[in-house]
C-alpha cells in the first residue's frame, strides 16, 4: 500500500464507479457511522462489495492514509458482516473469530484470545465451541460482528446485519452494537432499510437511489428534509418534489374521504389503499395517488370508511400543515 498525503490520511474516502450499477462520491472522518439507506436495487451491497475489494469498480479509495487501489480484500484493513453472516462452517466459533487477527499476522494463542475477549463482549462467550450450525440466527450474527471487529479494522461494513432476526434479538444486538461503535475509531458503513438504524446508530445519512447519492447529512436533518420518497416514508414523512423545491407534511396532516372534498383545501390527490396497518394509536394508510402517500386515520374512521386494500380515496392537505424547503 501506498502513503497518501497527510490531508487524506485517518478516515474513509473513495470515489467508485460501477458501470451501470454504481457512481458514488463517499467521505467519513474516524468513529463516524454513515448509515446507507435507500429502496431495493439502490447499490446498496454494490457499494459494500466495492469497498470491501470483492467488487471491482474504477476509482480511487483512500482508508486510514493508505491507497487501496488495487489491492485485494484480505489486504484492505477492512471488517465486513453481510446479511447471512458467511461464517466459516468447519470452525467453531472462537475459531472464526480468531481468524481475523491469525490473517493479520497475530500468534496463534494470541488470536484465540483476542477471539475470546470479542465472544465476550457480544454475549455468545459461552458457545466459543460451537460451530455456526449449531446457533440461533441472532448467536451467529453476534459471531459475524465479533469477527469483523477483532481484527481491528480501519473500516467496517456492516451489511443489513439485523436482516431475518427476530424483533426482540434484533432490537437487543443494536443496543449491543451502539456501544461498541461509540467507542470504534474507524469509519463505519452501515446498510440499513430501518429508520431506527439510520436514527440512532449514525453520525451521517446517505441516500442511496440509482447507483448515486441522493442527500448525505445529519440524521436530524435528512430526517427533517428528506429529498427522495424513499427516505420520506422511512421516516415518516410525506414529500412531494416541485421542481428543486420539496413540500413535506405529515401523515396526521392528511384527510380521508370517499369522495373529492370541497373544502378549502388546495392539495388534493385521488388514489387506490395498497396497505392498511396499525401504527401507534393509529391506522397508517399507504396510498398510490401519483405519489406514494401515507395517511394516518384512527380505527373507527377506519371501520366506518371501510379503509381497506384495493379502497379509492381521497386524500387532502391543507396548505397550512405543509413545509416547503
Amino acid at each position: 500500500m501506498r502513503d497518501v498525503s497527510p490531508g487524506r490520511a485517518g478516515g474513509l474516502a473513495a470515489t467508485l464507479t460501477v458501470p451501470g450499477r454504481l457512481d458514488v462520491e463517499l467521505t467519513a472522518g474516524p468513529g463516524d457511522v454513515v448509515a446507507v439507506v435507500g429502496p431495493n436495487g439502490a447499490g446498496k451491497t454494490t457499494l459494500v462489495q466495492a469497498l470491501a475489494g470483492l467488487q471491482p469498480a474504477a476509482g480511487e479509495q483512500w482508508l486510514a492514509g493508505a491507497d487501496l487501489t488495487g489491492v485485494p480484500p484480505q489486504e484492505r484493513h477492512v471488517g465486513v458482516v453481510f446479511q447471512d453472516q458467511r461464517l466459516f462452517p468447519n470452525l467453531s466459533a472462537l475459531e472464526n473469530v480468531a481468524f481475523g487477527p491469525r490473517a493479520r499476522g497475530v500468534a496463534a494463542g494470541a488470536s484465540r484470545a483476542v477471539a475470546r475477549d470479542w465472544l465476550d463482549r457480544l454475549g455468545v462467550g459461552g458457545l466459543a465451541g460451537r460451530r455456526p450450525g449449531e446457533l440461533s440466527g441472532g448467536q451467529a450474527q453476534r459471531v459475524a460482528i465479533a469477527r469483523a471487529l477483532a481484527a481491528d479494522p480501519a473500516l467496517l461494513l456492516l451489511d443489513e446485519p439485523f436482516t431475518g432476526l427476530d424483533v426482540g434479538v434484533a432490537a437487543a444486538l443494536r443496543v449491543e452494537l451502539a456501544g461498541h461503535l461509540a467507542g470504534y475509531r474507524g469509519v463505519t458503513v452501515l446498510v440499513t432499510h430501518d429508520a431506527i438504524d439510520a436514527l440512532t446508530l449514525a453520525t451521517t445519512v446517505a441516500v442511496l437511489d440509482g447507483g448515486r447519492l441522493m442527500q448525505v447529512g445529519p440524521p436530524s436533518e435528512v430526517a427533517a428534509r428528506p429529498r427522495t420518497e424513499h427516505v420520506a416514508r422511512l421516516v415518516g414523512l410525506n414529500v412531494i418534489r416541485d421542481g428543486d423545491r420539496f413540500r413535506a407534511f405529515t401523515p396526521s396532516a392528511v384527510a380521508v374521504s370517499l369522495h373529492e372534498p370541497d373544502g378549502s383545501a388546495r392539495n388534493r390527490w385521488s388514489g387506490t389503499i395498497r396497505s392498511a396497518a396499525p401504527h401507534g394509536g393509529a391506522v397508517r394508510l399507504q396510498v398510490h395517488a401519483g405519489h406514494d402517500l401515507i395517511a394516518d386515520v384512527t380505527p373507527a374512521a377506519t371501520r366506518e370508511l371501510g379503509l381497506a386494500p384495493g379502497r379509492r380515496v381521497w386524500l387532502s392537505v391543507k396548505e397550512t400543515a405543509i413545509t416547503a424547503y
